[in-house]
């Protein structure tokens, strides 16, 4: 709590130097205006104070002249200062981050030291020599109206779960895209050995992405677009039914919760100090569960975080 409200002091701090220095910058601004002004006030008494002391055809030469530019000649007031503040701070709902960071700290108890698994990786994709981080050494391009293969990217974990909670961290920082979750093969569906799941190229899948369902055994939700974010449920009809998920505070390390037995699937914004994101329940897991990871057609590498950080 004292880190959270002490970054808050300096956002505020920070605001308030920047008004100062926005003040200082208008009052300089105006404090010219106001010495050019007094400068030309002070030739054209001058002019007229010398006209007066000659002769009175002299004076009355060239009065036109005089005439406009006494008449043109007008104080411009500065810009006033407002004393009345600009904004109050408020104070964030301490209790109600106490409660999701409470709900952060519980299921980090169940945090497993998750490795990446070598074998499941495809030549398009590398896994660092600790299997913690994987990225793209191919990019994919758009062909057509025909989606490309995404699924070529993913990554399954070392472990497999059958039983128990487990959580595990992913690091996202400087990704425009990715896809993480988990993912249980389907026993009913004619899989495809690279990705485990059925495609039909004839439904028309109104994202990139929208094969990674339940229906499909992925649990998973995605970045695409630097800023669009979705989950996947179910849905009766060919169509995927898209979710669009809101991000308060963009994340760039995610966490991700699994009660194998309870059916449930939950994503956790560790950056917005542990907001929840998504949760899948009803999760049917006919077969062992394993972390699912895809950098996708990015090639900012993503990394699994050992329970230590």
């Amino acid at each position: 709590m004292r880190v959270i409200l002490d970054n808050e002091e300096q956002r505020e701090l920070q605001k308030l130097e920047e008004g100062e220095v926005n003040v200082l910058d208008n009052l300089a601004a105006a404090t010219d205006q106001l010495v050019q002004q007094r400068q030309d006030a002070s030739t054209l008494i001058s002019d007229l104070q010398r006209r007066l002391r000659g002769s009175s055809v002299e004076m009355l030469q060239d009065v036109i002249d005089v005439m406009k530019r006494s008449e043109s000649w007008t104080l411009k007031k500065p810009k006033s200062v407002s004393k009345k503040l600009k904004s109050v701070f408020r104070v964030p709902d301490l209790s109600g981050m106490l409660q999701v960071l409470k709900e952060l700290t519980d299921v980090q108890y169940y945090w497993v030291d998750v490795m990446l698994n070598p074998g499941s990786a495809t030549s398009n994709v590398a896994i660092s020599v600790d299997q913690r981080q994987v990225k793209t050494v191919r990019t994919c391009t758009f062909k057509n109206s025909n989606p490309c293969d995404f699924s070529a990217f993913g990554v399954f974990g070392c472990q497999y779960f059958s039983s128990g909670k487990y959580y595990w961290e992913v690091d996202v920082s400087g990704k425009i895209a990715w896809i993480l979750g988990v993912h249980s093969k389907i026993s009913s569906l004619n899989k495809r050995k690279s990705s485990g799941f059925a495609f039909d190229p004839s439904v028309n899948y109104s994202k990139v992405y929208s094969r990674y369902r339940p229906q499909y055994g992925y649990w998973v939700i995605g970045l695409q677009n630097t800023c669009e974010y979705n989950a996947f449920e179910d849905s009766s009809s060919s169509d995927p039914k898209v979710l669009t998920l809101f991000m308060a505070v963009p994340p760039c390390r995610i966490g991700v919760f699994l009660d194998y037995e309870a059916g449930i699937v939950s994503f956790f914004n560790v950056t917005n100090h542990g907001a929840l994101i998504y949760k899948s329940s009803g999760c049917r897991f006919s077969r062992p569960a394993y972390p699912y990871f895809n950098p996708w057609n990015c090639l900012v590498p993503m990394t699994v975080c050992p329970p230590s950080s």
